[in-house]
């Protein structure tokens, strides 16, 4: 794998941060998730009485499950990827490939946020039922995890870019020869 530059320590600090936030905002739902649902059978089964409000609960913690921990799979690269194509090309066309994608998905991150902001003001007035709580709450994760996920790809971008025009030919023909090295030890 290609040596990747890294940008100010404390810039990557506070996206590190921004990510274990994400991490833990998953995690938090997930709990949330599990523990209605273990009162949905408790209510269902032994009291005899379904609390239906768990329903939209439910589908609020699963935005916010998914859409935060995709954010932080951004920032620390465990999102679903097809390496083939890379994995064939030189090291200097490989980081143009990886950045190439960082600015489509800085873009997709920008557009993700910018529409999903529409959403929330055109449901904000509406009201989750059951919850009492307005249906734009729904999409305040999601543009959130638009806007990390415009964030950690343009960082990403912005440091392969760097990489890529400050290292010459030979820089990266090294950076090949030091990982062949620690594959084969």
């Amino acid at each position: 794998m290609e040596k990747q530059l890294t940008l100010h320590p404390r810039l990557e600090r506070c996206l590190d941060v921004l990510a274990a936030i994400g991490s833990w905002a998953s995690a938090l739902a997930l709990i949330v998730l599990v523990s209605t649902f273990g009162w949905l059978v408790y209510g269902r089964y032994i009291l005899n009485d379904t609390p239906t409000w768990i329903e939209q609960l439910s589908m609020l913690m699963v935005i916010t499950i998914t859409f935060m921990a995709s954010a932080t799979g951004i920032r620390e690269r465990t999102h679903l990827a097809v390496d083939i194509v890379p994995m064939l090309c030189s090291p200097r066309t490989r980081i143009a490939l990886r950045l190439l994608c960082d600015l489509i998905l800085c873009g997709f991150g920008i557009f993700m946020a910018i529409m999903s902001y529409g959403l929330l003001q055109f449901t904000w007035r509406m009201e989750i039922p059951l919850l009492g709580i307005p249906e734009g709450v729904r999409y305040i994760p999601v543009i959130i995890s638009g806007a990390l996920v415009a964030l950690f790809s343009a960082t990403s971008a912005l440091s392969g870019a760097i990489y890529l025009f400050t290292h010459s030919d030979e820089a990266f023909v090294k950076d090949k020869s030091d990982s062949k090295n620690k594959a084969e030890e």
